[in-house]
């Protein structure tokens, strides 16, 4: 047993790898079961609440505040996006840095946005007009529709593809956002810093922010973040080649010193009520996460190896490849086994009655039926078509 733990640690204990970070698939993957879970648990309502033997666990306050791990995500993107560029002062070509980023993200991106309009939008009637549905589409198709009332908050078209939209807006800026933050990266940083503090101030302002608070100069930030740890990995790592157990054991600690700081903006952010102090206290609370993923993506790079395995692992990886299908699938299907009562249930309203017989089993399914959507698509279309795009360009 142990020469096998030992064997299975093994990989973990040489220096990461700065052109594939493993424990990052494990931070994806995490971010990803927590938007998932809150969406799911917003149709299913079943409460993580509850006797494990002797000791009584409550843990609500993660579905309850999932929402906010979007803003995880968008991290992460930024320290991916700027990684390759981190330890070689360099910066993309703008056109060849495009072309590579629509063939990684549109062809999932498309299917999702025409099955919505097509199979679910049109035919339960949702647009009154043709210039309703027409206009809602074009938004789409240009990356454009967080920008709009009726394309945004008013659209039927699956609703977590908001995110796509506001990484392609970054992606768009990203090459001389990349040559002004290696240029000078004091300066750019605090621009940065001044235009999301700055407008979420100016956020704060309006009595409805539901159109206000997930825009590009609201993320910044978070972006700017994902830049200080991709190069704090890049210079940690050549610093630390051949890093001491003191070492690991210390970036360990720091790991868990981020999960608890992440954890606690969570707990705050799940006690907030209504509506509008919920987008506020996401708002005030965005920088926060973002410093304590930073602390926990950085620290884990250099933690004891069993930590790394965790994160890194063949199954964490192969989860973090079906993660991005994972996440525009799942709160359409989990919306959807609802309407159709896949799941038989006794009460008319079982997640209104805590009917514990139907919420776990949908929990369970609204979990399972996303990924295996994922698998299909993931390897019968995302792959062959990506393969197909990069061969014609």
């Amino acid at each position: 047993m142990l020469r096998s733990l030992k064997n299975a640690f093994a990989p973990y204990q040489r220096d990461i790898d700065e052109k594939h970070l493993d424990v990052l698939d494990g931070v994806r993957v995490l971010l990803s079961f927590i938007v998932g879970w809150y969406h799911i648990w917003q149709q299913s309502w079943l409460m993580p609440i509850g006797f494990v033997g002797p000791v009584f666990v409550n843990i609500d306050y993660i579905p309850r505040s999932g929402y906010a791990a979007v803003d995880g995500l968008i991290f992460l993107s930024g320290l991916l996006m700027f990684l390759p560029y981190a330890g070689n002062g360099g910066s993309p070509r703008p056109l060849s840095y495009y072309k590579r980023r629509l063939i990684r993200i549109a062809p999932a991106y498309v299917l999702a946005v025409l099955v919505s309009f097509f199979v679910d939008a049109l035919p339960a009637h949702r647009y009154a007009t043709v210039w309703e549905a027409a206009r809602d589409l074009l938004a789409h198709f240009t990356f454009t529709h967080t920008l709009f009332p009726f394309s945004y908050t008013g659209s039927p078209i699956n609703g977590v593809l908001w995110t796509l939209a506001v990484e392609m807006q970054a992606y768009l800026i990203f090459p001389w956002l990349c040559r002004a933050y290696q240029r000078h990266p004091v300066l750019t940083g605090a621009g940065m810093l001044a235009v999301a503090f700055g407008y979420r101030y100016y956020v704060t302002g309006f009595e409805d922010t539901s159109l206000l608070i997930n825009q590009l100069p609201a993320f910044l930030d978070i972006y700017l973040l994902g830049f200080v740890s991709a190069r704090s990995i890049v210079l940690l790592r050549r610093r630390l080649q051949g890093e001491t157990g003191a070492e690991k054991l210390f970036f360990t600690v720091l790991l868990c010193l981020g999960a608890w700081l992440y954890l606690w903006l969570m707990r705050g952010q799940a006690a907030e009520n209504g509506i509008e102090h919920i987008r506020l206290g996401q708002l005030s609370r965005r920088f926060g996460i973002g410093i304590a993923l930073t602390v926990f993506s950085v620290s884990a790079c250099f933690s004891l190896p069993a930590v790394r395995f965790l994160l890194g692992n063949r199954l964490m990886r192969w989860l973090s490849v079906l993660s991005y299908e994972f996440y525009i699938w799942h709160q359409n299907l989990a919306v959807h086994l609802k309407e159709w009562k896949v799941i038989p249930s006794v009460s008319e309203t079982p997640w209104f009655d805590a009917e514990a017989a139907w919420q776990w089993p949908y929990t369970i399914c609204c979990f399972l039926l996303p990924l295996a959507v994922a698998v299909v698509l993931t390897y019968a279309y995302e792959k062959p078509v990506k393969r197909w795009l990069e061969g014609k360009s």
